[in-house]
């Protein structure tokens, strides 16, 4: 009679444990679940004429018009062209030896990076003379402007935030989707507060956080066009803030196309 009590006392403790567990449990699937980047399908808004000459390494949208940079050797080019009929209105070319890569719009100058020179320029944003150069120790792929940094990607998992002022490197973070690094981080562009990249031969876009580097989402861009060729993959992001429209375009494709996106599920 005396051990019914006890009885009672252990089925209790072990209820409250399970109990406890199960919340537990239920609790670490939910923050999982949570961190996991949202899926992102996309529609076409609206497309336009593209220069299919074009081997689009950066591209920017500012105040009515495109900023693009082309690339390959004795082709690069900075342009600035008429975002509705895609005509090139301004153009200038890269000597032979240098490769066009990414590019931003910091105030009044245009930062355009080469791919293998450890080269950048300078321009003036009205006229595209040639302001100054300077340099950096890794390749130069992709480049974007928050407002008070660049950000540069080298085609590897990391991001670069640079000194707009010196264009010296200040710090750096590396891009993971959960653990997992993403590499080939290519053309850039910064979007409310998020990092958007394309990633080399792929047809999707990374939303990023820049202060962590955390993957946020994916942009499933694929069947928006059929590559010509094995070079011929998405390649440019450009984002118009005033009238929150977002750009994609890729290397010699003939169209632009302004995307809307919205989660897949």
């Amino acid at each position: 009679m005396q051990r019914k009590p006890q009885i009672a006392v252990i089925v209790v403790i072990a209820m409250l444990f399970l109990s406890i567990s199960a919340v537990a449990w239920h609790f670490t699937q939910s923050n999982s679940t949570s961190d996991l980047p949202v899926s992102y399908k996309y529609y076409v808004a609206a497309t336009y004429p593209h220069d299919a000459s074009a081997f689009t390494q950066g591209l920017d949208y500012n105040n009515g018009f495109l900023y693009e940079s082309t690339g390959g050797f004795g082709s690069s080019s900075l342009r600035r062209v008429n975002l509705e009929t895609g005509e090139v209105l301004q153009q200038i070319r890269l000597t032979d030896n240098y490769f066009g890569e990414g590019l931003a719009v910091v105030d009044g100058s245009i930062v355009q990076l080469t791919w293998t020179n450890g080269v950048g320029f300078v321009y003036d944003k009205e006229t595209l003379a040639l302001r100054s150069n300077f340099s950096y120790s890794t390749e130069g792929w992709g480049l974007t402007y928050d407002g008070n940094r660049l950000i540069m990607s080298d085609g590897s998992s990391n991001l670069f935030f640079l000194d707009p002022d010196t264009i010296q490197r200040v710090s750096q973070v590396t891009v993971r989707d959960g653990n997992a690094t993403v590499t080939e981080l290519n053309e850039l562009e910064y979007v409310n507060g998020d990092v958007y990249a394309n990633i080399w031969h792929q047809q999707k876009i990374a939303i990023i956080n820049p202060q962590t580097g955390q993957v946020k989402g994916w942009i499933d861009l694929a069947g928006i066009y059929q590559p010509q060729g094995f070079e011929d993959v998405l390649n440019g992001i450009a984002y118009d803030e005033v009238n929150n429209r977002l750009f994609v375009t890729g290397k010699n494709w003939p169209s632009l196309y302004q995307i809307t996106i919205i989660p897949k599920n």
